[in-house]
Parts: C-alpha cells; sequence; structure tokens
C-alpha cells in the first residue's frame, strides 16, 4: 500500500517574483495620460469639466475621470514618471492586493476630494500618487519586513518632499487632492491584511509501508496498530 503525504513547507519570507505586467500596466497608464492629453489638445478640447467638482452631484463624475486629465504638459510630466515608478512597486512586492489598493484608492481618495476640497475643478493623477506613496511607505513599516520596510525608505527619500503639498501652498495646485490621497492610502495599509502572498512549494513524498517502519503502524483505514499486535501480525504472516 502507498501512502501519500504533502508537507507543507514553511517560508516566512516574501517570494518576490517579477512579471511583465509590473512593466507593462504602469507603462499603458502613463501612455493613457498622454493620449487623453494629445486628444484634448490636437481637436481642441477641454476636459477640466470632467474633473472633481465638490458637493455637487454632476461633479462626482471626476472621482472616475479626473485622474486622467491635466492642464499643461509639465502638469502630465512631473506625474509620469512618479505614477511608472510607484505602481511598479505596488505591482511587485503587493501583487496580491494590489488590484484592491488601485481601484478602491482610486474611489475613495475621490470621494474624500469631492466632499473636502475648494469649489473648483481638481484634475490630474497626482492623487494617485500620493495614494501609493502613503500605502507603499506605511504597508512596509506595518509588515515589519526588511525588504519592505527599506522599500517605504527608498519612497521617502524619493519622494518626501510631495508632504509639502499636503498643505496650501500653491492655491494653483489642488492639496485636497494629494492630501485624500495620502489619508486614503494610510487606511488602506491598515485595513487590508497584513499577510504578503507569497509562493509556498509544496513537497510531495511517497512511502510504501514495508519500507517504513512508522507507517507500518497504520492499517488502510488509518487506525494505529501498537507494536505488540505489530509484532505478532508478522510473525503470522512469516509462518504463512
Amino acid at each position: 500500500m502507498t501512502y501519500h503525504i504533502q508537507i507543507l513547507i514553511m517560508n516566512n519570507a516574501p517570494q518576490f517574483r517579477f512579471s511583465k505586467r509590473v512593466i507593462l500596466y504602469p507603462f499603458f497608464t502613463v501612455l493613457l495620460l498622454w493620449l487623453v492629453y494629445w486628444f484634448e489638445f490636437r481637436f481642441g478640447f477641454d476636459f477640466t469639466k470632467y474633473g472633481i467638482y465638490p458637493r455637487t452631484l454632476s461633479g462626482l463624475k471626476g472621482i472616475f475621470f479626473s485622474p486622467f486629465i491635466h492642464s499643461s504638459v509639465k502638469h502630465l510630466y512631473n506625474n509620469s514618471f512618479p505614477a511608472i515608478i510607484l505602481m511598479s512597486a505596488l505591482l511587485y512586492f503587493y501583487r496580491g492586493m494590489s488590484s484592491k489598493v488601485l481601484i478602491v484608492g482610486w474611489l475613495l481618495s475621490g470621494l474624500l476630494t469631492w466632499i473636502i476640497a475648494r469649489n473648483a475643478y481638481h484634475i490630474g493623477f497626482s492623487g494617485i500618487i500620493y495614494l501609493l506613496s502613503s500605502f507603499i511607505f506605511f504597508k512596509g513599516i506595518f509588515t515589519k519586513y526588511y525588504r519592505l520596510i527599506a522599500v517605504s525608505l527608498i519612497v521617502v527619500f524619493i519622494y518626501g518632499s510631495l508632504v509639502w503639498y499636503l498643505f496650501p501652498v500653491d492655491e494653483r495646485i489642488s492639496w485636497e487632492g494629494h492630501l485624500s490621497g495620502f489619508l486614503i492610502g494610510l487606511l488602506l495599509a491598515l485595513i487590508f491584511p497584513g499577510q504578503i502572498e507569497i509562493d509556498v512549494p509544496i513537497q510531495k513524498i511517497e512511502a510504501e509501508e514495508d519500507q517504513d517502519p512508522f507507517l507500518k503502524h497504520f492499517d488502510e483505514n488509518g487506525n494505529f496498530i501498537p507494536t505488540s499486535e505489530l509484532e505478532k501480525r508478522n510473525q503470522e504472516d512469516e509462518s504463512e
């Protein structure tokens, strides 16, 4: 009789795995931002009215559309590289929860902007950038895993100056959108499960009953056979 035993090999360290989507998703997202701006510029459209306009029913549509709308090439350029870097980091280090972070964070940060912001159109991808910066930083700290903490410190090193734009330092900048993204990123880092998705290998071991002394103590139904009874059975088998 052959027993098949599955042994779970425990591994407390997350196994980060690179995939094409880590690069492709951020790249095509930023490409879409540039295509929207090109279309707006080329055909003379002004999509500003599709931004978030606080506390109005019509302004709610901006929750969905505002990240794709930018006021100038400089505005779009300033958001492009942080978007690629931070989205790639999210997809690589937190692939199991990346979709939830982006979708839920996008909607909640937009809604919070709609609630707290000044009466003006709020546009741009920067709210998502603050969302990602905040989530990656705080989640790395909360997990207490050294590689993720290192990622958090890198985010602070590269984008630490973003903190100043959480405050009304420039009336042309939607600091409310930045603050909303930052707060929602912190919230998601707190409420989303602390486990990081890992690759857990499973090893199968096959053992023949007549070759394994331990397995000889169990019958075909899994019942334990005492040593004395097992020796008696062996003697009977030999006598036959």
